[in-house]
C-alpha cells in the first residue's frame, strides 16, 4: 500500500489497464479450465471499462479536490485479485499431457481456484461501480449505497462518501455531508477515529472557513465538537494544515449570525477542556476578547457606569471589539467601505432579532468558554483581566440564574485558582481597595449569604479560599458567613468551607493570628468539634483547621468551652490513624492547648 501512495491514481489505474489486457490475453490462450478462463475473460472486459471509465472520471476531478483515499482502497485490493487471476492464467496455459500426468492431478483444484478469483473480480466490479457513483457528481444524485468490500465495516464507506460530498460537491451537499458526519461521530469513538483517520478533519475545517451559509457553519463547527473529544483528536484539529485555532478565532471576530456563534463557541470551550496546549494557543489567539465582547453584549451601559474612568474601560473595549469586527470584514467580503457598512449593520440587525433562547445559549457557552480557557492558564487569566472580563462576570452573577450564573461563578474560580499562585495577578485582579475587585466580592459574598445551591456556593466559597491571602486582618464580613456555612447539612459544602478557612489560618497566610481569632470568635470552634463528633464527611479538613486555630488562637476560651482537649484525645484517634501526616501538627496543637489551659487555670 506503501509503494501504491507514491504513484498517481491515474498511473494506478493505467497499470491496472494493462494488466488486465494482460490476463485476458493469457486467458484465450489457455489450454485447460478454458470455459472458466473464458468466463474470467467477459469479467475483466467489464473491470477493463470501469477502469477506463474511472481514469477518465479521474482527470476531470481537480487535484485540489480530489480525496483519493477510496480510489487506493479499491485500487490496493484489486491489485492483489489481478496478480492472483494472472497466476492462474498462466498455470491455464499448460497443455495436459502424459507426461505430465502430475499436472493433470490438479485439474480440479485449479478449477476451484477460478471460481474463487471469478467472485473475488465480481466484487471488484461491485466496488468499481461504487466508486463510480461516489465521484460522478454530473449524475445529479449522491450515491451513499454500499460496496462489497464495506460488508464488514459499512461506517468506512459511509465515511468515505460523505468526505468526497465535503471536498467535491455543492453548498447544500456539503452541509448535508458534515450533518452526518457529525451524526456518526456522536455514536462511538470508533467512529470518530475512522473519520480522522480518513482525513476528515481537513474539508471540516474548509467548511467552517469558506462556506457563506450559517447551516454549514453549524453543520462544520458541531461535526469537529463531536470529535475533538480527547486530547489527541483536539490537537489534530488544532495542527491541520487549515489551521484549526486560527480558523476558529478568525470566524470568531467575523461574529457571524448566532446561532453559528453557539456551536463555534461550543467548539472553542470543547478543544479548551482537553488540551492545556491548544487551550494557550486560543489564548495567544486573543480569543478571550471577543467571548467578553458576546457575554456582555446585553450589559455594556451597565458595566460602563461600574468602570472607573480611565481610557481602557469597558465601553472602550467594547468599541475596539467593534472596530476589530469591522476590519475582519472588511477582508472578508470585499474593500468597499460602502458595503462593509451595510454588511455591519445588516448583522447588528440580526443579532437584535434573535430570539432570547439563542442570545442566553450563547451567554452561557462564552462563560463556559471563559471558564474552561482561564482553567489553569496565566495566559489567558490576564487576558480577561485587560478586557475588564471580571466586571461582566460580576454583573451577570448578580442579575442572572440558572447555568449562566453558575458558569460565570466557575470563571471567577478558576482565575481566583490561578491568582492564588500568582502574585501579579492576585495583586492585579484582586487588589482589596479596586472597584472590580469589590464588585466580584460583593457578589461572592452575596452567594455565600443567601444561595442554598451547593452548584453555586461551592465555586463561591472556593474563590474566596483561594484569595485568603490578599484579604487584610479584620475582615469580618468574610470570615462570618464562612463559619456560618460550617453548620450546613451539604457534606462537599462543609469540605469547601473547611478548605477555604484553613488557607486563612495556615501559617503561610500573613494575617494567619487575626483570622484565626475571628473564626474562634465567630463559633467556628464549636462547630468544628459538633463534626468531628458527627464524624461526618471532610474529618481530615475539619481536624487540620481546628488544629491551626489551636496553633494560633488557642488562648480563646471557645476551646476549653467546647472541651476541645477531650476531643483531641479521644475522637480524633481513628482519624489520625487514616491520615499520619496530621501527627506532628495534632501533636504541636495538643501541645499549645495544654499550655494555654494550664496558663488560664494558674491565673484563677
Amino acid at each position: 500500500m506503501a509503494d501504491e501512495q507514491e504513484i498517481s491514481i491515474q498511473q494506478q489505474l493505467s497499470l491496472q489497464i494493462l494488466l488486465s489486457n494482460r490476463i485476458v490475453k493469457s486467458a484465450k490462450e489457455a489450454e485447460s479450465s478454458k470455459s472458466e478462463c473464458t468466463e474470467l475473460s467477459l469479467l475483466l472486459h467489464q473491470l477493463i471499462e470501469l477502469l477506463v471509465s474511472l481514469a477518465r472520471l479521474a482527470t476531470t476531478i481537480p487535484a485540489a479536490a480530489f480525496y483519493d483515499r477510496p480510489f487506493r482502497r479499491v485500487t490496493f485490493d484489486l491489485s492483489k485479485t489481478l496478480q492472483r487471476a494472472f497466476t492462474l492464467t498462466r498455470r491455464c496455459k499448460h497443455r495436459k499431457s502424459a507426461k505430465n500426468v502430475i499436472r493433470s492431478m490438479f485439474s480440479i483444484s485449479t478449477s476451484a481456484d477460478v471460481d474463487k478469483v471469478s467472485i473475488l473480480l465480481k466484487t471488484s466490479i461491485a466496488d468499481l461501480k461504487w466508486l463510480h457513483a461516489v465521484y460522478d457528481f454530473n449524475s445529479g444524485s449522491f450515491n451513499i449505497s454500499l460496496p462489497p468490500m464495506a460488508c464488514n465495516d459499512p461506517i468506512l464507506a459511509w465515511v468515505w462518501s460523505y468526505i468526497v460530498v465535503l471536498h467535491m460537491g455543492s453548498m447544500k451537499e456539503r452541509t448535508d455531508a458534515a450533518q452526518e458526519l457529525a451524526a456518526i461521530a456522536l455514536i462511538n469513538d470508533r467512529n470518530k477515529k475512522i473519520i480522522i483517520d480518513e482525513n476528515g478533519i481537513g474539508p471540516l475545517l474548509k467548511l467552517l472557513k469558506e462556506s457563506v451559509t450559517g447551516e454549514a457553519q453549524i453543520a462544520a463547527a458541531t461535526a469537529l465538537f463531536n470529535l475533538g473529544n480527547s486530547r489527541d483528536r483536539v490537537r489534530l484539529i488544532a495542527n491541520n494544515d487549515n489551521h484549526g485555532v486560527s480558523t476558529i478565532v478568525k470566524l470568531l471576530f467575523e461574529m457571524p449570525p448566532m446561532s453559528v456563534l453557539v456551536e463555534l463557541v461550543s467548539l472553542i470551550w470543547g478543544m479548551a477542556e482537553f488540551d492545556d496546549v491548544v487551550k494557550e494557543e486560543f489564548g495567544r489567539q486573543n480569543v478571550v476578547r471577543p467571548l467578553v465582547t458576546l457575554l456582555g453584549m446585553d450589559s455594556e451601559d451597565e458595566v460602563k457606569k461600574e468602570e472607573p474612568k480611565r481610557t481602557n474601560s469597558m465601553h472602550s473595549v467594547v468599541l475596539m471589539n467593534r472596530q476589530i469586527t469591522r476590519n475582519v470584514s472588511g477582508s472578508v467580503y470585499g474593500n468597499s467601505k460602502s458595503l462593509n457598512y451595510g454588511n455591519r449593520w445588516d448583522k447588528e440587525r440580526e443579532r437584535e432579532m434573535e430570539s432570547p433562547e439563542v442570545k442566553l445559549k450563547l451567554k452561557e457557552n462564552c462563560a463556559m468558554a471563559l471558564w474552561k480557557l482561564v482553567k489553569g492558564s496565566l495566559l489567558n487569566g490576564k487576558k480577561i483581566m485587560e478586557t475588564k472580563g471580571l466586571l461582566v462576570l460580576a454583573k451577570i452573577i448578580e442579575k442572572e440564574k440558572g447555568v449562566l450564573q453558575i458558569n460565570c461563578l466557575m470563571t471567577v474560580m478558576e482565575l481566583a485558582a490561578v491568582a492564588e499562585y500568582n502574585g501579579e495577578l492576585r495583586r492585579t485582579a484582586f487588589k482589596p481597595n479596586s472597584p472590580v475587585a469589590k464588585a466580584v466580592l460583593d457578589q461572592l459574598l452575596r452567594v455565600i449569604n443567601e444561595d442554598k445551591d451547593p452548584h453555586l456556593l461551592i465555586p463561591a466559597i472556593r474563590a474566596i479560599g483561594c484569595l485568603a491571602r490578599t484579604f487584610p486582618a479584620k475582615e469580618a464580613r468574610i470570615i462570618e458567613p464562612l463559619v456560618a456555612l460550617l453548620g450546613n447539612g451539604n457534606g462537599e459544602v462543609v469540605r469547601e468551607v473547611a478548605l477555604a478557612l484553613g488557607k486563612f489560618v495556615r501559617p503561610d497566610n500573613f494575617n494567619c493570628f487575626e483570622h484565626s481569632k475571628a473564626v474562634a470568635e465567630f463559633d467556628g470552634v464549636a462547630k468544628l468539634v459538633e463534626l468531628l463528633r458527627a464524624n461526618k464527611g471532610s474529618q481530615f479538613h475539619v481536624l487540620l483547621l481546628l488544629c491551626y486555630l489551636a496553633i494560633h488562637a488557642g488562648d480563646n476560651k471557645a476551646f476549653e468551652q467546647a472541651q476541645v482537649l477531650s476531643v483531641f484525645d479521644g475522637d480524633t484517634r481513628h482519624t489520625l490513624g487514616q491520615y499520619p501526616d496530621l501527627c506532628d501538627l495534632f501533636a504541636k496543637a495538643r501541645q499549645h492547648l495544654i499550655l494555654y489551659q494550664a496558663q488560664a487555670g494558674a491565673l484563677v
